[in-house]
């Protein structure tokens, strides 16, 4: 399975409205066909719960119709695509720190139906050799660390009892960062994928983002600037900003990037697994040559660690690839990953 360069297709089947009219129209078989000549080798595909079960956690058939359209078409464009849960019922890394909305990992019945919907996933997929599954998109809580290992081991002993070829992608906690992978159990089984997500520093990747609470909406951050520069900013956003605030580099970009994945590389060493990103990007609030700074030295990093990647994300979603605020540097920025 090729999973060295690839695209996320965030808003088709997750964190959208979840209707036909909207699957039917969101995505084409012609925008995977670009993707392919643009020279990306996978997509990841981020799929709420919604499009496989009902409420009520019946299976809801049209759902898998519709992603087993999409896997076709890659399959027909050559390429390889990461299923992945990105919402289950009972967890959404949206309500992060809210225990009565996700309550996955403290209710035995929430349990069993995410490792029931991976069986019928598992059933519905296993005979794709283009397909990969990963099993939830970003668990965030340290206190959930345990219970991520033990379910886990569920969902893996559930889809290894129905196809031991498929890959499975797992990640951390704390949205999947670089320095939770070693608190991952050492698989137990054949064909395991360790995931991180990179959006460091998140000053600068999130500037001016809505939904990160600490953020200025009206402060513009540039790319490079010095460690000091990012220390000093990186204090008002808390948790978030400890990577920065608390990192040993002296300068910003290559070395402080190297700094953060070397924990990731260390753990699937480890672990004797290979190691993927299943995202990084950067807001389109980001001043755009400095965008293209960034993604030129996390490329340079990544293929020094001979890290496999998916670029977040291909349409709108704040990250939109194709959107008109890449215009300026998009002839560049598709040249890092066309070559892959």
């Amino acid at each position: 399975m090729k999973l060295n360069r690839g695209v996320n297709l965030g808003g088709y089947f997750s964190q959208c409205e979840h209707s036909i009219p909207h699957y039917e129209s969101f995505i084409g078989e012609e925008d995977i066909k670009k993707i392919a000549d643009i020279g990306f080798d996978h997509v990841r595909l981020p799929i709420d719960y919604e499009v496989f079960e009902q409420e009520n956690g019946e299976p809801f058939e049209k759902g898998y119709e519709l992603v087993k359209r999409v896997v076709e078409w890659c399959r027909k464009a050559g390429l390889d695509v990461v299923l992945d849960l990105h919402k289950a019922y009972g967890y959404d890394f949206n309500d992060a720190g809210n225990a009565e909305k996700n309550n996955l990992f403290t209710d035995e019945r929430l349990k069993q139906r995410f490792v029931d919907l991976w069986k019928r996933i598992a059933t519905n997929f296993k005979d794709y050799d283009n397909v990969a599954f990963e099993l939830l998109n970003e668990v965030v809580e340290k206190e959930n660390a345990l219970l991520w290992n033990d379910l886990i081991e569920r969902a893996m002993s559930a889809i290894r009892s129905l196809t031991k070829e498929t890959p499975v992608i797992y990640g951390g906690i704390q949205w999947n960062s670089v320095k939770t992978l070693k608190l991952l159990e050492p698989p137990k089984y054949e064909n395991v994928i360790y995931t991180f997500h990179f959006y460091e520093p998140l000053l600068f990747t999130h500037q001016k983002a809505h939904w990160v609470a600490a953020m200025d909406p009206n402060e513009t951050i540039s790319y490079p600037e010095s460690m000091q520069y990012y220390c000093e900013k990186s204090k008002k956003l808390g948790y978030q900003g400890e990577v920065v605030t608390q990192a040993k580099s002296k300068t910003m970009g290559p070395e402080f990037i190297r700094e953060m994945v070397e924990e990731a590389v260390s753990a699937a060493k480890n672990a004797r697994v290979p190691l993927y990103c299943g995202e990084f990007g950067v807001i389109d609030q980001a001043p755009v040559q400095d965008t293209l700074n960034w993604f030129k030295d996390v490329d340079q990093v990544f293929r020094e660690y001979n890290i496999g990647c998916a670029v977040w994300s291909y349409k709108e979603m704040d990250f939109g690839l194709i959107g008109s605020h890449y215009d300026p540097i998009r002839k560049d920025l598709l040249a890092l990953w066309s070559h892959a």
